[in-house]
């Protein structure tokens, strides 16, 4: 199955083939700020089941972990569509902001992270987990 995500101009275009499974929320204060909302909704895919189309600025935060994290947004827009992570068991994935989809029909999160910043009023579905698996 075919899913294609974009920025909001449409100039940056990700495509990925496969089934979406594994989502996740994450609720640190990094994310909501790069998404101007209460929680960032993302999936992990291997960088070798996606193509990617148009150009992007790449903007580099080192995370709590002390990690780079590599964000690729399209330079018209501002949207960020796509992201790398630079740390142990992430170097052969891409993560992709599920918004950029803008499918109404991808499944709920599996996993949640940064729990202790969400917002009082989320509330988390009961078979989310904290784990990455």
């Amino acid at each position: 199955m075919e899913h294609v995500a974009s920025c909001s101009c449409g100039q940056l275009e990700l495509n990925y083939n496969g089934e979406i499974r594994k989502t996740s929320l994450c609720h640190c204060l990094e994310c909501q700020k790069r998404t101007g909302s209460a929680f960032g909704y993302q999936a992990r895919f291997e960088k070798n089941k996606v193509s990617i189309r148009g150009s992007s600025t790449e903007y580099v935060r080192v995370g709590d972990a002390g990690g780079r994290i590599r964000f690729h947004f399209c330079p018209q827009c501002g949207s960020t569509v796509f992201w790398y992570i630079d740390v142990e068991g992430f170097f052969e994935s891409i993560i992709v902001a599920l918004g950029a989809f803008a499918d109404p029909t991808l499944p709920e999160p599996t996993f949640s992270v940064y729990k202790a910043r969400k917002h009082s009023w989320v509330e988390i579905p009961k078979s989310v987990t904290d784990d990455w698996d």
